[in-house]
């Protein structure tokens, strides 16, 4: 017993020093990767506020737009879009290596439970004449390993696997966040179409109503069968545009009720022609973007992984060093263990060093060193792009606001001119080509105002994706 006591003080003794031992660390001391940062964008909407105390809200950004529908598609989306479903499987899967690195910072215990009865041969080599032919090995004890984790080898694998794990978070924030903003895109579009049917469709009936003047008109024979025609033309090609802007719309429909994970042909929207709010979106300043932006979070994060296995790997050219200890009851016969000594334990150490492996263990250094090389890269790449998507966004709102404007006086214009079109041809004092070339121009401005309405929605929504839409690092 006094020599168990001792050798379990020197075990107890090994572990304490390993754990000091295990502060060691071989990783290099990590630092993100330099980008330069601009202290503002270039590019500047007229309403964009660029203090850094405002921002976009979290959760919800929708809701800038306030439009209960798109909120409640918005819900069924998260609710239900296998997507974000199995994006969240791929979060849990990496957590899954998170909690499996972090087992490697505790002992493994196993059980030994072992009933067995043998016979050996009587032709066995040096068996002893006293030996029976048959006994019995009833074994039950417990065994304890544990590695000394001298070099960092776990702690680091630790590391990486933990960032590895909220890279996977901020890979699931992205997905949701690409989702959300393809609906809302979707859904804009859908109302886009939705408003463009019905300016078509008044077209038709107004087009219709030109159509029976000029029928009129050529009964009296006033006019000649060509304005007839012209004005068949007319009308005839706006239907056509009605069917061509239906046929969109469908397919816009179709693509919100797989978003939102229902069947295409179970699935619709009433059309509904109102327009969408176009909400002041505070673009802040450009460092903030790295805390908003869940793709740079995410290469960031798996940057630091790739540091963290540089020091694995260095680990591995230095001796590992494990503890064992067992403990247990042995006998031929488990009605034996409580009427006889049969108790036994080992303790001890085991210190192994890889003599010659081929290069093995240097090529996956240099491996290591080449992945963080090759993520710092791509973290640099994504902030970079991240600048850029900002920059096209708020140029693409602040020149769409100075083209509405005009495009507004370009309708009212058109709006005036085919009026007094009109009148004249009603009044004799003008030909039919020139009715039908204001009607052309005035419904092309009307289609384009209401075009150039959707574009700067969209612009709007994609600006919100790249300012990282309702996430931060807060969130993670």
């Amino acid at each position: 017993m006094k020599a168990a006591r001792k050798a379990a003080r020197r075990g107890a003794a090994t572990f304490a020093g390993s754990l000091l031992l295990g502060a060691c660390s071989l990783a290099p001391t990590y630092q993100v990767p330099k980008v330069d940062i601009p202290d503002h964008y270039k590019e500047e909407a007229p309403w964009t506020d660029a203090q850094p105390a405002d921002a976009l809200p979290r959760g919800n950004w929708w809701s800038l737009y306030g439009d209960t529908k798109l909120d409640q598609l918005e819900r069924e989306l998260d609710a239900n879009s296998p997507d974000i479903a199995a994006a969240f499987a791929r979060y849990s899967e990496a957590k899954t290596y998170d909690e499996e690195a972090r087992s490697g910072l505790f002992p493994t215990l196993t059980g030994l439970l072992d009933w067995s009865r043998d016979r050996q041969s009587d032709t066995r080599p040096l068996r002893g004449a006293g030996q029976p032919n048959e006994y019995g090995a009833d074994t039950l004890g417990v065994q304890a390993d544990y590695e000394l984790d001298l070099w960092g080898r776990v702690h680091n694998s630790v590391i990486a696997a933990q960032s590895e794990g909220r890279a996977a978070a901020a890979d699931l924030a992205s997905a949701r966040l690409s989702l959300e903003v393809r609906l809302a895109s979707d859904y804009v579009s859908i109302i886009g179409e939705d408003r463009d049917i019905q300016l078509l469709v008044d077209t038709v009936t107004a087009y219709e109503k030109a159509l029976t003047l000029t029928q009129t008109l050529h009964d009296g024979g006033v006019v000649s069968g060509l304005d007839v025609g012209r004005a068949q033309l007319q009308l005839s090609a706006a239907k056509a545009q009605v069917s061509e802007s239906r046929a969109r719309r469908a397919l816009l429909e179709h693509a919100i009720a797989a978003l939102v994970g229902e069947p295409a042909s179970t699935f619709s929207l009433a059309p509904d022609a109102h327009t969408i709010r176009l909400p002041d979106l505070p673009a802040g300043v450009p460092a903030v973007l790295l805390q908003r932006r869940p793709d740079i979070a995410a290469a960031e994060r798996r940057t630091a992984a790739a540091n963290a296995k540089i020091g694995v790997a260095r680990a591995a050219f230095f001796p590992s060093l494990d503890l064992s200890a067992s403990l247990g009851l042995q006998s031929s016969s488990s009605g034996s263990w409580l009427m006889a000594p049969a108790s036994y334990w080992a303790l001890g150490p085991m210190l192994a060093q890889t003599i010659f492996d081929g290069g093995l263990h240097r090529a996956r250094l240099n491996r290591a060193h080449a992945v963080l090389d090759e993520t710092a890269a791509a973290y640099r790449a994504t902030v970079l792009t991240a600048f850029q998507q900002v920059e096209d966004d708020l140029s693409l709102l602040g020149n769409y606001k100075a083209e509405a404007n005009d495009q507004s006086a370009a309708v009212e214009a058109a709006q005036r001119t085919l009026s007094i079109s009109m009148t004249q041809y009603r009044d004799g004092g003008a030909d039919y080509l020139n009715v039908v070339d204001s009607q052309t121009a005035a419904l092309g401005a009307q289609r384009l105002e209401f075009s150039l309405e959707t574009r700067q929605r969209l612009a709007s929504i994609d600006l919100v994706r790249a300012l990282g839409g309702g996430w931060s690092v807060a969130n993670d």
